[in-house]
């Protein structure tokens, strides 16, 4: 697993295409546009008349397609691609999708983003009755439900399947004829559709690779949805109708790309709103606004615009610093930040700073930000959040599992600033979260899920009930 700035980790990325000649080269740059969702391991399997190709493997998309007879294997008019972040499963080339299954009267690739919750019961399950997984992904649960349903169609299987396998899913399903992409009851994870110019079919995690690969947007996947697409076109269906909107929040926060829209809602804008509505929650007095680059970007120029304060650019990103791995001590993690970081002394020297990151973790990275600004000469730094604590787990999708790695589950928000050295610390509330992105639904808490913010998940969270109990009674110091 690689270190980050910021130590919360994106779930994965997935990208399809029907009906274009060079499927796996418009895969290629739509992968390429969602690196950001992963960058573990990635892969493209592409259909040549009804015969399955893949190649996968470890690291970023232009590592594992860097020889180019990787991708020119890979003929035919359709394509899936996938980059992968571990939620659940080890980091190995096993379990890198997208998975190529193969029996004696069919085969088909199966990509996922998402995050099963009751993965240990079906996966028992299954192998009780004789399945035999090949990868530690649970991912694979959805082809071995497949292969045992007795319903007469192919997909009457999807369908049950996608009914038997609970929390949060965006599945693309590649057959000999056509191709399926399927979401969550809730809609946790972002899914769309869109159309190039040639007339092939695109799906994506994220609406920036529409720009990149020139198509254009048609609708997003809906909650329960089960789209099918093939030489005739497309066609929608559903597998259930008990729906309720549940998006996961952090899309909005941190994971999606400023330029992606997630249903109807542009990222940017929101994060832009998160950053004025932020202004108007702060109670503190300062002379310039910094955000910490990139997700929180955004977010200060909306608080800038707000309060009335220059936004000004005192942090600095290396762009071109390497991915380094997690080191063993706290001295050598802390050294990761200041590799990526730099504050400019010419900018914060003698001034009152308003920091603006997206969320806090476990503290590091805030507490090293926020020294880098003291050291460069910044009288005061206060911390402002442009979202609510981060207080509980996520289940379905995000790799943050457990309250043990969460500070703001296990101090108050003065004891944080302590921890952190700042001056001040606010977070975003989470009606003001809720109002800042103004989804147009009815549907509860916005159509969004704040369950990390509020502890009300809005599913049963089944495999992980019993651990999340006991986690509640837990307290781990971050001093």
């Amino acid at each position: 697993m690689t270190y980050e700035v910021k130590s919360l980790n994106e779930e994965c990325g997935v990208f399809g295409i029907w009906g274009h000649p060079q499927a796996a080269q418009v895969t290629y740059f739509g992968l390429h546009s969602l690196q950001h969702r992963g960058q573990e391991g990635a892969g493209i399997l592409t259909n040549d008349a009804g015969k399955l190709i893949r190649h996968r493997d470890t690291g970023l998309i232009s590592e594992v397609f860097k020889n180019p007879a990787n991708l020119e294997k890979l003929t035919g008019q359709a394509a899936i691609g996938h980059v992968r972040y571990a939620t659940a499963g080890e980091a190995s080339i096993d379990n890198i999708q997208p998975f190529h299954f193969k029996f004696y009267d069919m085969e088909f690739g199966l990509a996922h983003n998402g995050n099963l919750t009751n993965t240990k019961t079906l996966k028992k399950e299954l192998e009780h009755n004789g399945a035999i997984f090949s990868s530690s992904s649970d991912t694979e649960i959805l082809a071995h439900l497949i292969r045992c349903s007795h319903n007469p169609s192919f997909m009457g299987k999807v369908k049950e399947a996608l009914n038997t396998v609970k929390g949060g899913f965006a599945y693309l399903l590649m057959m000999e004829d056509k191709l399926i992409a399927a979401l969550d009851p809730n809609g946790f994870r972002p899914l769309s559709i869109g159309k190039m110019a040639n007339g092939a079919i695109v799906v994506s995690s994220e609406t920036c690779a529409f720009e990149v690969v020139g198509a254009e947007w048609i609708r997003d996947v809906k909650p329960g949805e089960v789209v099918i697409i093939d030489n005739s076109g497309i066609q929608y269906d559903t597998y259930t109708t008990d729906t309720q909107l549940a998006i996961c929040s952090m899309e909005y926060i941190y994971f999606a790309r400023p330029d992606s829209n997630i249903h109807g809602v542009n990222v940017h804008t929101a994060r832009k709103r998160m950053g004025v509505q932020l202004a108007r929650e702060f109670k503190h007095e300062a002379d310039i606004v910094v955000g910490v680059p990139n997700s929180s970007l955004s977010a200060a120029m909306g608080f800038a615009e707000e309060s009335g304060l220059p936004n000004e650019m005192g942090l600095i990103k290396n762009q071109y610093t390497q991915r380094t791995f997690i080191q063993p001590t706290q001295e050598l993690r802390e050294q990761g930040v200041r590799m990526k970081l730099s504050a400019v002394s010419g900018v914060v020297k003698g001034k009152r700073v308003v920091m603006i990151d997206d969320s806090i973790v476990r503290g590091t990275t805030s507490r090293r930000i926020v020294q880098l600004l003291k050291e460069a000469g910044a009288t005061e730094v206060h911390v402002a959040i442009a979202s609510p604590p981060l207080k509980y787990p996520c289940f379905y999708g995000i790799d943050i599992q457990t309250r043990r790695e969460l500070i703001a589950a296990n101090h108050s928000v003065e004891e944080t600033r302590q921890i952190i050295g700042a001056d001040s610390l606010t977070y975003l509330s989470i009606d003001g979260l809720i109002d800042s992105i103004g989804l147009e639904t009815n549907a509860p808490n916005g159509g969004l899920c704040v369950a990390y913010f509020d502890g009300e998940y809005p599913t049963p969270i089944y495999d992980y009930e019993k651990d999340y109990r006991r986690s509640l009674d837990e307290k781990v110091s971050f001093y």
